[in-house]
């Protein structure tokens, strides 16, 4: 379970949330991203070039807020660590494509050649402390 039970069953409905990962400087870098449960870990598929990869290998410390799309604008926080994976990525991808069903994305027919040619990794967030507003 992810918090309480009101927050486990907030992420589990959602989809969207902001990523927040923490620059060499010390700099906040935010980003909205899509993403998945699996079971007590948060998954997001990203390709491995971007700033958030890049900032998470140097200090795997993450911040993830999802949030809804309609008022009253619910959110959940996880702060936590990220485990990049590298390898053996297709059942984590399919859990995000499923999780964003009906959002204008699909899953690529050639999901293993696409994770290949896009570089993508995914980031395993675990959850150290959860807050949030449900109203």
């Amino acid at each position: 379970m992810i918090g309480t039970e009101a927050f486990d069953q907030f992420v589990s409905e959602n989809r969207w949330a902001v990523i927040t990962t923490i620059r060499k400087s010390g700099q906040p870098s935010s980003s909205v991203v899509a993403y998945a449960r699996d079971n007590d870990t948060l998954v997001v598929s990203t390709t491995a070039p971007t700033l958030k990869v890049r900032t998470l290998e140097n200090d795997p410390r993450v911040t993830i807020t999802v949030f809804n799309d309609a008022a009253p604008f619910n959110f959940v926080t996880i702060e936590g660590h990220v485990e990049i994976e590298r390898e053996n990525l297709e059942s984590a991808t399919h859990l995000v494509f499923e999780n964003i069903q009906g959002s204008g994305f699909s899953e690529p027919e050639d999901l293993p050649t696409w994770l290949k040619t896009q570089q993508r990794v995914i980031l395993r967030i675990h959850a150290k402390r959860v807050s949030g507003v449900i109203r």
